[in-house]
């Protein structure tokens, strides 16, 4: 991982789960713009599956387990496609609480990602 990519990932996803529950409280279902917000963070996560490839050729190892590491990616990355999917099938103002729901967790596991890969001592 890298460490300023991580604040990137964050940052945006609490940016795009605050964004949803406004338009959620608003009353408005799923839109282009929530859609695509959290399109940008399914984006980010792929560039980090890319970076999580990398990094450990470059000298960059993580100091917990790889194997959690990994189960916190793979779903990290699941967790936007699908809950865009169940938001446009129920479209509703929950739906884009969903959205909002999934930015958050998104927020969260690469935060935790980032414990495991930097924070930890074997």
């Amino acid at each position: 991982m890298i460490d300023w990519f991580v604040w990137v990932q964050v940052v945006v996803a609490l940016v795009v789960g605050l964004l949803c529950v406004g338009i959620a409280l608003s009353g408005r279902a799923p839109n282009d713009l929530t859609v695509f917000a959290i399109g940008a963070v399914e984006l980010l996560l792929l560039a980090q599956v890319v970076v999580s490839i990398v990094a450990p050729f470059t000298g960059n190892h993580p100091t917990g387990d790889l194997l959690e590491y990994w189960i916190y990616l793979v779903t990290a990355v699941i967790i936007p496609p699908a809950a865009t999917l169940w938001a446009l099938v129920a479209r509703s103002r929950w739906s884009t609480a969903i959205l909002a729901a999934a930015a958050f967790t998104v927020a969260i596991m690469v935060w935790r990602m980032s414990q495991i890969w930097f924070v930890q001592v074997i």
